[in-house]
């Protein structure tokens, strides 16, 4: 049997890996800017994080939810007090488009509605209800489609007042900070219209945080710098730092009933651990700060480059757009330089993602390899 090849590989393969390098089965080590697509949050193989997952290990690994697994409840306090929504609950998922479809069920079932709104350029999953809010007609099959989502331009308050005037809304979802569709993040005043009109005509908020939250931005959640809350917010990726767990975090206004929700793997005592343990880390090392400061150096510094038309972006979490295409310049950068970056769906934008505890010392080098690419790819080109 052969795999099923949906994926363009780079010929690499990876064997080892520590904080924000890898290295291949030859010994060459790159630097890890883009995290496995986010989701390398406190560092490749972290002590701390290997230690509780291998104390897990040797206890018991899985259980259903069918039994009390009280490390789901050290996950959701410690969840709930580092995010600032302490009288939320969690829901247990195995991934960001698990989340999404949770989230979207929950929201159904509060207002009993099927509409929803998404934006233009989003991305929320591939599963039955996640792909069809998401903005790609390429990845919706034929038995995805339906007259239940209406996209609105990014950003575009006007037009989400006059849809959720109609009534029929269940739910507006928006990400924190786009990501696949080239890192661009709502502002202010959408984040407080949504939230006001939500409110106005009993429609449920949701964040979709599953790349944007977990400290990446500097703010546990990228939705807070517009100091709104969300009804619901969805979380996975660098909430396990590479063990597979996702969690929707639930205003006290939605009421659990027994059955409502399921999973068999979400919330499993090995995937605990993981999220346990990233939590520890975020806190003692205080990687929101320092996730922000970096940002915020990153980002000046990027500016600077000659070639970069455009930073966007918050945190550690930053779009470079280039002015010419990117591909060439992101092979470039893994072949000649040794430095995984990201793409998006915006061909001219790289995605950076790295872990939260990069230093100065990486990010120095990456911009003066960055600037020795652009000049060279510039010229061949």
């Amino acid at each position: 049997m052969k795999l099923f090849n949906v994926y363009e590989l780079f010929d690499i393969d990876l064997v080892k890996a520590q904080g924000s390098y890898v290295w291949d089965k030859n010994g060459t080590r790159y630097l890890d800017l883009y995290g496995g697509h986010a989701v390398i949050s406190i560092g490749h193989t972290h002590p701390h994080y290997v230690e509780k997952i291998n104390e897990q290990l040797a206890k018991i690994a899985f259980y259903s939810n069918s039994i009390q697994i009280p490390i789901q409840q050290e996950l959701a306090s410690k969840l709930g007090a580092l995010s600032g929504y302490p009288d939320y609950e969690l829901f247990l998922t195995n991934s960001g488009a698990e989340s999404i479809e949770n989230a979207l069920k929950l929201a159904s079932f509060y207002n009993k509605r099927k509409k929803v709104i998404a934006l233009k350029g989003a991305f929320h999953g591939r599963t039955e209800g996640a792909v069809v809010i998401t903005d790609n007609p390429k990845i919706i099959a034929p038995i995805n489609e339906t007259p239940n989502v209406i996209f609105i331009p990014f950003d575009d308050t006007e037009a989400l007042e006059k849809h959720l005037s109609s009534g029929e809304i269940c739910a507006v979802i928006a990400e924190g900070i786009q990501g696949v569709g080239g890192i661009f993040m709502p502002s202010v005043e959408f984040w407080q219209t949504a939230r006001q009109l939500c409110d106005k005509y009993d429609t449920v908020l949701i964040a979709d945080e599953v790349q944007s939250g977990y400290g990446r931005t500097g703010k546990f959640f990228a939705h807070q710098h517009a100091d709104v809350q969300a009804d619901i917010i969805t979380t996975a990726k660098g909430m396990g730092n590479g063990f597979p767990i996702g969690g929707v975090l639930i205003s006290p206004k939605f009421k659990a009933t027994y059955g409502m929700l399921g999973t068999t793997f979400g919330g499993n005592h090995l995937a605990c651990a993981a999220g346990v343990a990233v939590l520890d880390v975020i806190k003692e090392e205080n990687l929101l700060a320092h996730a922000g400061e970096m940002g915020e150096y990153w980002i000046e510094k990027l500016k600077k480059i000659e070639g970069v038309r455009e930073v966007r972006g918050k945190g550690l979490m930053i779009g470079i757009a280039l002015e010419m295409e990117c591909k060439d310049v992101r092979n470039s950068l893994i072949k000649d330089y040794q430095i995984f970056t990201g793409s998006s769906s915006n061909k001219y934008t790289i995605r950076l993602l790295p872990a939260l505890n990069l230093g100065k010392e990486e990010i120095d080098f990456f911009n003066e390899k960055l600037t020795e690419c652009l000049e060279r790819v510039m010229v061949e080109a």
